[in-house]
């Protein structure tokens, strides 16, 4: 063996026990921090997880022993409280940094406590809040919230007396609805949502039309037309040239309890020819091929903004939320037919209009949803129309109709029950 051999030898051997030493400093200081928090009486705070989206999120915070806790609400903004005895939080900070459904966390020492303070984007429910013993021995701190309306996130903080300091959840039938209906009062809410925004343009023309300004200029178009009715609370999930995540925008249409969500698009396809309109309803096998090849575009859209997508859909297997689900799929098939039957008045349509396929944007268990395909913009005919203010106006009153309809078929549905 060579000098230069040895040499590599001896690096080889020092990096070796450069990692072990590495290794039993970060045990030494894990230890010590576990150690003094046992020393000076303090509950250990060793670890803090979230996984979930806008919609749904789980956060999971591990102790070394079990903690007793207490929880409340607070509103302006939506928070939720968590109470401990007075903890030394030894948490990774990149670990605590806020996603999904929660947009800050905070905590530390109170005085005679210490406090962990969750702020959810927008009104949130807490579905469960539970204290678990891990099989290491120690113990974890369990919550699950989910996007709500203003309404349930004040029903909740009237009943705060009857739930705060517990660490038993409710029964979920108490906790998730029996459907798409909502609070008495309530006037029929239409969420309409233009696809796309921001750094997610969207498909665009060879003649350089964007999808984002299309999908925009409709949805506008739409809220004026449907708010003229008289009869609806209208909301945009965008009303600017901003990016929303797919998650964001079923978020926003649960948290307005709408009874209806209709997502507005404006793709391109190789296919050559290929034009008009169509209406795309949820379903877990698409259709036919083309519907399944928008779904995996349109559900890529994430991935513009360097979104890490995660496919957290544990909840669906919940009895309960499924038969929701179902319920929501009869209605959006039922106002898809509607709607088809509307824009066929008027606009051009697609044979075979009314398709099927896994979109994300479409996935909220109890908001009807829809999502429509004005037209293509690599179709220069389609393109022309969907620049024009005229056809505009036109598609736009066919889908308002097709709402009046829905609207008052609902309402009958409920009288009669």
């Amino acid at each position: 063996m060579g000098l230069a051999g040895t040499a590599d030898k001896w690096r080889g051997a020092a990096g070796h026990l450069w990692l072990t030493a590495r290794a039993l400093f970060l045990l030494a200081v894990l230890f010590g921090l576990t150690a003094a928090a046992r020393a000076d009486g303090l509950l250990g705070a060793t670890g803090y997880k979230m996984a979930g989206d806008a919609t749904r999120i789980r956060i999971v915070m591990t102790f070394d022993r079990e903690p007793d806790v207490k929880w409340f609400l607070l509103r302006g903004p939506n928070r939720l409280v968590v109470d401990l005895p007075r903890t030394r939080f030894a948490l990774d900070a990149k670990d605590v940094k806020p996603r999904g459904l929660v947009r800050a966390v905070r905590f530390g020492d109170q005085g005679q406590g210490s406090r962990l303070i969750l702020t959810g984007k927008g009104p949130f429910a807490v579905d469960k809040l539970d204290v678990l013993k891990n099989d290491d021995g120690g113990y974890r701190i369990a919550i699950d919230m989910s996007a709500a309306s203003e309404r349930e996130f004040d029903e909740a903080l009237a009943n705060q007396s009857l739930t705060t300091g517990s660490t038993v959840s409710a029964d979920k039938g108490g906790r998730v609805g029996t459907g798409p209906i909502s609070a008495p009062g309530h006037r029929f809410t239409v969420v309409i949502d233009p696809g796309h925004g921001g750094v997610d343009g969207g498909a665009e023309s060879a003649g350089g039309t964007v999808e984002k300004n299309v999908t925009l200029a409709f949805a506008t178009e739409l809220r004026g037309k449907l708010a003229a009715v008289g009869k609806y609370d209208v909301y945009m999930t965008r009303e600017n040239d901003v990016y929303l995540t797919l998650d964001d925008r079923v978020r926003i249409a649960r948290q307005h309890e709408a009874d209806l969500l209709v997502s507005i698009h404006a793709d391109t396809i190789a296919v050559k020819g290929l034009r008009g309109a169509t209406v795309y309803t949820l379903s877990d096998k698409a259709s036919d091929p083309e519907a399944q090849a928008l779904a995996d575009r349109e559900n890529l859209s994430d991935q513009f903004a360097g979104m890490k997508i995660e496919d957290d859909n544990k909840e669906v297997t919940d009895i309960l939320i499924d038969l929701i689900r179902r319920e929501t799929h009869g209605f959006s098939m039922s106002f898809a037919h509607t709607l088809v039957g509307q824009l066929s008045t008027s606009v051009g349509l697609i044979n075979n209009p009314q398709r099927s396929a896994g979109f994300k944007v479409l996935k909220a268990p109890d908001v009807p949803s829809v999502l429509v395909e004005l037209g293509y913009l690599s179709n220069s005919k389609d393109e022309a129309q969907l620049l024009s203010a005229d056809w505009r106006g036109k598609a736009a009153q066919s889908i308002t109709n097709a709402v009046a309809l829905f609207a008052a078929a609902k309402a009958g549905a409920r009288a009669g029950g």
